[in-house]
Parts: structure tokens; C-alpha cells; sequence
């Protein structure tokens, strides 16, 4: 008889890869199922140009849960992070400011542009900083549920009570302002100089169909604030050897405690009997059984195409069919054959962190103004990294990777998404063109130009609407209700089968919280 497993993993992204490892570690027999040639889902590493090793679409790895990483072993399996040294802006004018690791080089480049947020900056660090340390007890736990009267449940809720209330009134007030306004309206309590604010207000839209101006998106900022590297917060890195190495480390520690990964082998659907997941169907028509069935995808493509509607009740489809992906970026990856030189700052020192192509509030506003009506923007927000730089094993001797995240690039253009394909180059040349605007040179020293738009995300890497975080991370998108209300713990109303992915809370980014907490979920409460 052919072999039934306790867990078919659906997906080998990072969050499937964490969630298998942690099951195969607690000595329960798992195989992981991924459709493509390479494991990591969107955070994964290919060689598209001769030489050339290309972090795809994860580029950099922020939030990342440190205790994954040694209840894991990574390190043991090949993982190794590169701080990213500091983030720089380049402006029209030929000015520019970089921020800093050294809190005290950072605060003379803010004095240039003001004083006073020279002095406000610190402050402001301290007090995200003290708000992601209580976030962070929520992120790497289970979702709080609000509505269970069950007695651990309840004191859970009351601890979190008592930790709030401890923060004192005026981190109490910060955490409202947070949960309610906007990236702008948040910093514009604190700085004056939009050269800083833009920026930083960035971090609020990313991933979302949103504007700088929009409310919600302050939490988004603060979700970015929560990135830690050996016990360093708020600090964001490059993985060595590309994103997908991380990747192939969870994948290493996972097949070292015993799980069983395939590639190249796609789900057609989930196998159900009595309302219960029994196993998986591939598109061959072969069946694989198991006790449970684990999704690391969407819930978008979890229950409207592995499931399918037939197998849910009204209320539940109603709910999963509002559930807001809506996404609003692309990526281009460029080899280029120099170092990029910006015109406004001589030297590389500032090109060992990110860069951010976003002059000022006016410009992030029209690059929005522009998605809301079906189109790309043609002066978009850019966030480029040059990891060869810190990390030379993924270009040739004296070459160099560019990596852009593009914002916005909507789904939903105007004349379909499915018409994408036909201006996939335009878009390229849009990023390509301003990026030029400070970099003279740029086109010339090009060798390779990969462009991939929310079209693309979602053929290539089964991201539903090209959304990078499986769903918006908008405020009624998160905790008890991620993926919607009475089901935000895992769990799914198909019986044994398991959500893992960024749906589920926590959320997205490169962060394994959702595949490990899913994983321990099960394992605690009897469910594998």
C-alpha cells in the first residue's frame, strides 16, 4: 500500500519549508509538495544571467524570527545574514541624505535638512522600538482570540492587558495613532523635513494598494520596524548567496529531521471525505494520503482552487471572496557591468544598505495617484539594493546585481491584468528611465533586465494578484482576523486541513512566523 504520511505540506516557500521542518523535528512524517524546479516560493535564488545569482523577488530578509533560526539549526545548513549597513536618498537637486548604523553620523546628515529632527530622531527610534518589543510577544505567538471563553485563553488576553497598560499613557496613545493613521500623518507628528518623512513613510504602503496619505498604513511602517538580526532591532540584511539560500537552509534542516521534499511536483486539488482534507490529488489523477493536509499558499488559491466552493458553506466563501490582495508591486532585477555611481554622492560607502527613489511626499502621492486609475506609475517609488557589493559571490569579478522593488505597479490595470504581458517592457523602462535620472549611465553598463509584474508574480510564483504578503496587511486584515474572523489560528473549516502561509497571522514578509506558530498549533493542540 502506498504510504500515508501525517502532513502533506502544499508549497515549498519559506513558510511551508519552516512548518515541515518544525513537524519532522517533533518526529511526525511529512512530505512537501512544491510545482516549481527550485524551493523557496517568492524567496528564492536563480541564475538568469550567466554569473549572475538573482534574489527573484524577496531581496532583503527583515523580519525573520531569530529563535527559528537556532531551534532550526540554520546556521548549521548554510545560513548567514549581512547586515545592511544604511539607507540612502538621492534627490533632483543633487543633495541626498544616508542614514546610518552610527546614530550619531546619521543625526549630523538629518541636522543638514533640520535641526530639530536631528534631535527628534533618536526619540522617535526609542519609543518604535519599545512598541515592536510589545508587538513582537503577538507576532510570535497565536493570533489573541477576543471571543473564547477558554480559561487559558482569557488569561492570555489579560496578561496582553497588563502589558499594555504597563507601556504607561503615552505609548498607550502611540499605539492608537498607530493602528489608525496614516505613514504621513504618523511622522508628521514627530519630523518637519519631508527629505526625511518620504522616505520613511514608504515603509507604510509596501506591499499595500495604498498612499502615503491613506489610514492604516502607520501600522505597516511599524510592521517593518519589528526586523531583528542577532538581537539587533529594527535591523534588516542580505541572506549570502542570495535570498533563496535561506530558503535552502529551512529546506536542509527540515529533510535532516526527516521530511520528504519533491520539486516539480504540483497539487491539483485537496483530496476531501466527510468534510475532512484525507490527502492531496495531482493533476495526473495519482492520490497522496495523509492525516493532515498543510496549505503554505494563499487563502485565495487554499480555498477557491485547491478546495474549491463546492466544499465550503456561503458565509465562509463570502468572506475569503473579500479578502483584499489588490497587489500593487513589481520587481526588476538588472546585471549590470559597473558599479552604479550617482551623481549627487561620490563613492560606494552609501550603496551597502537600500536606496530609495522617492524625492518627496508630492511624488509617492502621484506615483499612487496613478495606480488608483489602472495604470502603473511612471515615476515610481523604488526600493534598490547592490547586495554584490557586500556580497560578491552572486555577480562575476567586477560586476554587479541591481535589485528594484517597484511601487506601483497594480494588478488590476486598465486594460486587464491579463493584457500585462503587452507592457511588461514599458513598465521596465519606466524603472529603468528614473533610476537613470540620478545614475548616469545606468543603460549603458546593462547586460540583463528581468521585470516581473503582479501578473507575472502571480503565474510564476502563485502569488494571487502578484500581493507579496498573501493579502493586505490593513488593519482589518490582522490578528483574529487574518484571514477572517473564527478562523485566524490556523485552522480551516475543512477538518485536518491547515493554513501555514503569510494569510495566516502573523502576516507577510520574509519571517517564518506563520509556518512555525501553524506547526506548534498543530503539535500542542492534538491536530497531527
Amino acid at each position: 500500500m502506498a504510504k500515508t504520511y501525517d502532513a502533506i505540506i502544499i508549497g515549498g516557500g519559506h513558510n511551508g519549508l519552516v512548518c515541515a521542518a518544525y513537524l519532522a523535528k517533533a518526529g511526525k512524517s511529512v512530505l512537501v509538495l512544491e510545482r516549481s524546479h527550485v524551493l523557496g516560493g517568492a524567496a528564492v535564488t536563480e541564475e538568469l544571467h550567466p554569473g549572475f545569482h538573482f534574489s527573484v523577488c524577496s531581496y532583503v530578509v527583515s523580519l525573520f524570527r531569530p529563535h527559528i533560526i537556532r531551534e532550526l539549526e540554520l546556521a548549521k545548513h548554510g545560513m548567514e545574514l549581512i547586515p545592511l549597513e544604511c539607507s540612502f536618498l538621492p534627490l533632483p537637486d543633487g543633495d541626498s541624505l544616508c542614514r546610518w548604523s552610527d546614530s550619531h553620523r546619521t543625526r549630523r546628515e538629518i541636522a543638514r535638512f533640520s535641526a530639530k529632527d536631528a534631535e527628534t530622531a533618536p526619540e522617535f527610534a526609542l519609543a518604535m522600538t519599545k512598541m515592536a518589543q510589545f508587538f513582537k510577544q503577538i507576532i510570535d505567538s497565536p493570533a489573541p482570540d477576543p471571543t473564547s471563553l477558554n480559561p487559558s485563553e482569557i488569561m492570555r488576553l489579560l496578561r496582553l492587558t497588563k502589558q499594555f497598560r504597563g507601556l504607561g499613557p503615552d505609548l498607550m496613545y502611540l499605539n492608537m495613532q498607530l493602528m489608525t493613521m496614516s505613514a504621513l500623518d504618523f511622522l508628521d507628528l514627530w519630523f518637519e523635513s519631508e527629505v526625511l518623512k518620504a522616505p520613511m513613510s514608504v515603509s507604510g504602503i509596501i506591499g499595500t494598494f495604498l498612499g502615503v496619505r491613506s489610514p492604516g498604513t502607520a501600522y505597516v511602517l511599524l510592521h517593518h520596524y519589528m526586523g531583528e538580526i542577532d538581537g539587533a532591532f529594527r535591523s534588516w540584511g542580505f541572506s549570502k548567496g542570495g535570498t533563496g539560500r535561506l530558503s535552502l537552509a529551512i529546506a536542509a534542516s527540515a529533510q535532516a529531521f526527516g521530511a520528504e521534499i519533491r520539486t516539480e511536483s504540483p497539487v491539483d486539488h485537496v483530496m476531501i471525505q466527510n468534510g475532512r482534507a484525507v490527502g492531496v490529488v495531482l493533476p495526473n489523477g495519482d492520490e497522496i494520503r495523509s492525516k493532515t493536509v498543510v496549505s503554505g499558499l494563499d487563502p485565495n488559491r487554499t480555498f477557491l482552487k485547491m478546495v474549491g466552493e463546492k466544499n465550503l458553506d456561503d458565509e465562509f466563501l463570502t468572506k475569503i471572496k473579500r479578502y483584499k490582495l489588490r497587489g500593487s508591486s513589481g520587481k526588476v532585477n538588472l546585471a549590470v557591468d559597473r558599479l552604479p555611481e550617482f551623481s549627487c554622492r561620490a563613492g560606494s560607502e552609501h550603496l551597502r544598505g537600500d536606496i530609495a527613489i522617492c524625492p518627496g511626499i508630492d511624488y509617492l502621492e502621484r506615483a499612487y495617484d496613478e495606480a488608483k486609475y489602472g495604470d502603473f506609475s511612471r515615476r515610481p517609488y523604488i526600493n534598490m539594493v547592490v547586495p554584490s557589493i557586500v556580497d560578491p559571490s552572486v555577480a562575476p569579478p567586477g560586476k554587479h546585481i541591481i535589485s528594484c522593488f517597484v511601487q506601483y505597479a497594480p494588478y488590476h490595470i486598465k486594460e486587464g491584468a491579463e493584457h500585462w504581458p503587452e507592457r511588461r517592457e514599458a513598465f521596465g523602462d519606466a524603472v529603468v528611465d528614473t533610476l537613470a535620472e540620478y545614475v548616469p549611465g545606468l543603460k549603458e553598463s546593462i547586460l540583463y533586465r528581468q521585470v516581473l509584474t503582479p501578473w507575472d508574480l502571480e503565474q510564476e510564483f502563485g502569488l494571487t494578484e502578484g500581493n507579496i504578503f498573501h493579502g493586505e496587511l490593513s488593519p482589518e486584515q490582522l490578528l483574529f482576523q487574518r484571514p477572517t474572523s473564527g478562523w485566524a489560528r490556523y485552522r480551516t473549516p475543512i477538518r485536518d486541513l491547515w493554513l501555514c502561509g503569510s494569510g495566516a497571522h502573523p502576516g507577510g514578509g520574509v519571517m517564518g512566523a506563520p509556518g512555525e506558530l501553524a506547526a506548534k498549533t498543530m503539535l500542542t493542540s492534538g491536530g497531527i
